[in-house]
């Protein structure tokens, strides 16, 4: 009987911990619903400063067009389940001296990881790519 009893319990301790570890992969707060809105308020948050730059007195103006936010699962990665991609097209005008306007355009992005741990994104240093030297 306390044979029985013993084993009984093993498993029952051991359906726990099976249980305990399976649980946090169903974590509903790690699931693509919940953490691609808070990407999106990244961005938006990311295009609100970039826009605060403009300075009319210098007649500087920029707009950040949110391109794409995408988001991709990392299977076995509890600590950083998601990575997370902002694509801007940011467009720039310049009022130069002779009254003429000058205008760019350029492709920025961010890379983020989204932290289980912490339950916030996280963003990623991507250094600049090397120059060309110049000959």
């Amino acid at each position: 009987m306390r044979r029985l009893v013993t084993t009984l319990t093993g498993a029952a301790v051991a359906a726990a911990i099976l249980t305990a570890g399976c649980s946090k992969a169903k974590d509903p707060r790690l699931s693509r619903e919940t953490v691609l809105p808070l990407l999106q308020q990244e961005a938006q948050s990311l295009k609100n400063d970039g826009e605060k730059m403009d300075d009319p007195k210098l007649g500087v103006k920029t707009t950040w067009n949110i391109e794409g936010v995408d988001v991709k699962e990392q299977p076995g990665n509890a600590e950083n389940p998601w990575t997370g991609t902002i694509r801007f097209k940011i467009e720039s005008s310049m009022k130069e001296v002779d009254g003429t306007t000058d205008s760019r355009s350029f492709e920025k992005r961010f890379e983020y990881v989204y932290s289980g741990v912490l339950m916030r994104w996280i963003v990623q240093y991507t250094p600049p790519a090397p120059a060309t030297p110049r000959s």
